[in-house]
C-alpha cells in the first residue's frame, strides 16, 4: 500500500515558495524608517520596491531548492518560516500596536508553530460509508428550513410593509425585474440617474432563474420570498456533503441547523434581495460536485456562480487554487482528479473575470475597486496593486483585517463555528478563507464587514464547508456531534442575541401601525401604473412597478422636473440638500421650485407624504388620472 506522505515536489514547492516571500517580505519592511513601518498608512508601501521584492524572493527559493538538493531540510524550512513571520511581526507591532493585531498574529505564528513543529497532513483520507440517516433527522432539518424560510420572509415582508425598503437596494431590483416582466431586459431608472441596464453595473444573468417564478407574481413581495427559497436551499447541497464525507444522519442534521441558525446566513438579508444570495447554495453545489466527482454538477455550479456577479469570479479561481492544491498533494495516480478540474475552474474564472471587468470599464459603470483604496498605495485603483500590496507587505494585510472595527465581526462569524475552519493541519484548505478575507476583512468599505449586508454569503458557504470537513476529519465520531452541538448551540445564542430582535422589529412596526402604512399604500396606488414619478428613497419600492421612477436625493433636477408625480417625505429634510441655498431649507426650496414649475399638491394624507403632480398640458404626458 503505498506510503501516505505529502508529496515530495508539491511540499517543496510550497516550503520554497513561502520562505522567498516571507524573506522578500521582511527585507522590504526592515528597509523602511521606523515611521514608515506603521501599517495603518500606505507611505511604507509607497516605498517598497516590487522589482527587488521579486528578485530576492526568486532568488531565496532557487537558493533553498538547491541547498535541499544534498540535505533533507524541511524541519529546519518549516520553522525559518515561523521564525520570519515572528520577528516581521515583532517589529510591525512595535510600530503599530493593537490587541487584535497583536492576538491575530499569535494565532498565525502558532499555526505556523504547528506546521514546523508536525508538518503538512495532506492526503485526503480512506472514503467513509455515511450512515443512513433516520427519517426523524430529515424531518427534523425540513422543519428548521421551514422555520428559517419563513423568518426570512417575514423580515423582508415586515421591512417591505413598513416602508423600510430603500432605492439601494430593493427599490433597484425591484424595478429592474419589472423592466424584466415587461421587455425581456434588466433595466433600472434608479441606479444611476436614467435608463440603464443593471448589468452595466453588476452582470448578474443568474437573476433569470428568479423570473417565471416572479412572473406568477409580479408584485415587489415577491423577491424577499424568492431570495428566502434560494438561500434556504442551501441546506440541500449541505445534507449531501456531509453524506459525502461520512457524517451520520444525526450529524447531517446538526450542520443544516448550524448554516440556518449561522448569524451572517439570515443576517445577510438584512437590506433586503441581492443576487450575491445565490453564493451559498451554489457554492456549496460546486465543492459537493468536487468532493463528489460529480464533475457536470461542479461545472454547472461554477458556471452559475460566474453569472451571479463579476466578483464572483473570486470565490471559483480560489476553490480552482485550492483544488489544484489538493490535487498536487494527493497520490500520483489519483493526482489527475484535482489537478484537471482545479485547473479548469482557475483559468476558466480568471478568464470570466478579465473578460467581465474589461466590460465594465469599457461599455458598463466601470468597476468598483474603491472600496480597496487602504491598499492602493500608487493611486493606481487597480486591483493588481492590491495583490502586489499583499505580496510586498503581508503584514499590512493581516493589520487590516485586524482594525478594531472588524473585531465583532470576526466573533459573530467564527465563534458561531468555534472557530473550526482554522482547525486543521491540512493547511490548503486555508485557500479558502482567502473570499472571506478579500472580501469581508480587507476592505476599508465599512459595509462588507457588517453582518446585516450581503457580502457575508459567500464566505458563509466556505466559512460552513470547512467547519464540516474539519469535523470529518475528526476519527471519533462523539467527538464530531459533540463540537457540531456545540456549534448549534453558539450560533443559535448569537442568533437569538443579534439577529432575531433586529429581524422582529420590521413585522411587529407593520403590524402595530398597519393603519398609517395602508394609508400611505391607499395615497401611492392613485398614481396611475403609467405615471412617470420621482420620490425619496423609501417610496421608490412601492413605486417601482412602472418604466420610470427617480430617486430625488439620487437623480439630477433635470429628470425629477420631468416627472409627472413628485412623491415627497417632508420630515427627511436631508433629502433635499441639493435644492438648498446657502443656511437654506431645501425642501421648501424644492417646494418652491416645484410651484414655479406647474406642480400642484395633489395629496397630503400624512404628515410623511406629499404628493405632486404637474399639469397636464405642462407635463406632456398623456397619462390617465
Amino acid at each position: 500500500m503505498e506510503k501516505q506522505r505529502i508529496a515530495p515536489s508539491a511540499g517543496a514547492v510550497i516550503r520554497h515558495g513561502l520562505l522567498g516571500w516571507l524573506t522578500a517580505s521582511a527585507v522590504e519592511y526592515f528597509r523602511l524608517p521606523q515611521p514608515l513601518r506603521d501599517l495603518s498608512t500606505l507611505e511604507g508601501l509607497a516605498q517598497m520596491s516590487p522589482v527587488r521584492f521579486l528578485f530576492i524572493a526568486l532568488g531565496t527559493s532557487v537558493l533553498v531548492w538547491l541547498l535541499s538538493r544534498f540535505r533533507d531540510l524541511a524541519l529546519a524550512q518549516r520553522w525559518l518560516i515561523a521564525g520570519l513571520f515572528a520577528l516581521e511581526a515583532a517589529a510591525a507591532l512595535q510600530a503599530r500596536f493593537s490587541l487584535g493585531f497583536l492576538g491575530g498574529c499569535l494565532g498565525i505564528l502558532a499555526v505556523l508553530a504547528l506546521f514546523a513543529a508536525r508538518g503538512w497532513r495532506s492526503q485526503d483520507p480512506p472514503p467513509k460509508k455515511a450512515a443512513g440517516a433516520r427519517p426523524v433527522y430529515r424531518w427534523i432539518t425540513l422543519g428548521l428550513s421551514a422555520a428559517f424560510f419563513l423568518f426570512v420572509i417575514c423580515w423582508g415582508l415586515g421591512r417591505l410593509y413598513s416602508f423600510s425598503c430603500p432605492t439601494y437596494d430593493m427599490g433597484i431590483f425591484s424595478q429592474m425585474f419589472y423592466s424584466m416582466k415587461e421587455t425581456g431586459l434588466p433595466v433600472t431608472t434608479l441606479e444611476r440617474d436614467g435608463p440603464l441596464s443593471h448589468f452595466a453595473v453588476h452582470v448578474s444573468p443568474v437573476y433569470y432563474l428568479l423570473l417565471p417564478a416572479y412572473r406568477l407574481f409580479p408584485t415587489p413581495a415577491a423577491l424577499p420570498v424568492l431570495q428566502a427559497a434560494v438561500l434556504t436551499s442551501a441546506v440541500i447541497p449541505l445534507w449531501k456533503l456531509g453524506k459525502c464525507h461520512g457524517l451520520t444522519g444525526g450529524q447531517r442534521m446538526l450542520c443544516c441547523g448550524m448554516l440556518l441558525l449561522y448569524p451572517a446566513l439570515a443576517g445577510g438579508t438584512g437590506y433586503d434581495i441581492h443576487e450575491n444570495c445565490f453564493l451559498t447554495p451554489l457554492l456549496l453545489w460546486l465543492l459537493w460536485g468536487l468532493d463528489s466527482s460529480s464533475l457536470p454538477v461542479a461545472a454547472a455550479a461554477a458556471l452559475l456562480t460566474l453569472g451571479v456577479k463579476e466578483d464572483a469570479a473570486v470565490y471559483v479561481a480560489v476553490i480552482g487554487l485550492w483544488q489544484l492544491a489538493r490535487g498536487a498533494l494527493a497520490f500520483r495516480k489519483t493526482r489527475w482528479k484535482g489537478l484537471l478540474p482545479g485547473g479548469a475552474l482557475l483559468a476558466g474564472a480568471l478568464a470570466w473575470f478579465v473578460l467581465v471587468t474589461g466590460y465594465l470599464e469599457t461599455g458598463g459603470d466601470g468597476v468598483m475597486t474603491y472600496r480597496y483604496r487602504n491598499f492602493m498605495y500608487d493611486g493606481s485603483g487597480s486591483l493588481v496593486t492590491v495583490v502586489t500590496s499583499v505580496l510586498l507587505c503581508p503584514m499590512k494585510a493581516v493589520w487590516e483585517c485586524l482594525e478594531p472595527e472588524k473585531l465583532p465581526f470576526l466573533a459573530l462569524t467564527l465563534g458561531p463555528v468555534l472557530g473550526l475552519p482554522l482547525m486543521t493541519r491540512r493547511y490548503e484548505r486555508y485557500l479558502l478563507l482567502i473570499p472571506y478575507l478579500l472580501v469581508n476583512l480587507m476592505s476599508d468599505y465599512r459595509y462588507q464587514h457588517d453582518l446585516f449586508f450581503q457580502y457575508t454569503f459567500g464566505s458563509t458557504a466556505l466559512l460552513v464547508y470547512l467547519t464540516l470537513v474539519n469535523l470529518a476529519d475528526l476519527r471519533i465520531s462523539l467527538r464530531r456531534t459533540l463540537a457540531l452541538a456545540g456549534a448549534v448551540a453558539v450560533s443559535a445564542a448569537c442568533f437569538g442575541a443579534v439577529v432575531a430582535p433586529k429581524a422582529a422589529a420590521y413585522p411587529a412596526k407593520a403590524i402595530r401601525y398597519r393603519d398609517y402604512y395602508q394609508s400611505l399604500r391607499e395615497a401611492l396606488a392613485q398614481i396611475p401604473e403609467d405615471a412617470s414619478v420621482a420620490a425619496t428613497t423609501f417610496y421608490t419600492t412601492p413605486l417601482s412597478q412602472r418604466e420610470t421612477v427617480y430617486d430625488i436625493r439620487y437623480s439630477s433636477r433635470e429628470h425629477v422636473l420631468q416627472c409627472r408625480y413628485i412623491v415627497l417625505d417632508p420630515t427627511s429634510k436631508d433629502v433635499y440638500e441639493a435644492y438648498a441655498a446657502e443656511d437654506g431649507d431645501g425642501f421648501s426650496a424644492l417646494q418652491a421650485l416645484l410651484e414655479d414649475r406647474g406642480y400642484r399638491l395633489y395629496s397630503h394624507p400624512t404628515q410623511t407624504l406629499a404628493i405632486y403632480r404637474k399639469a397636464q398640458e405642462a407635463s406632456g404626458e398623456t397619462g390617465k388620472d
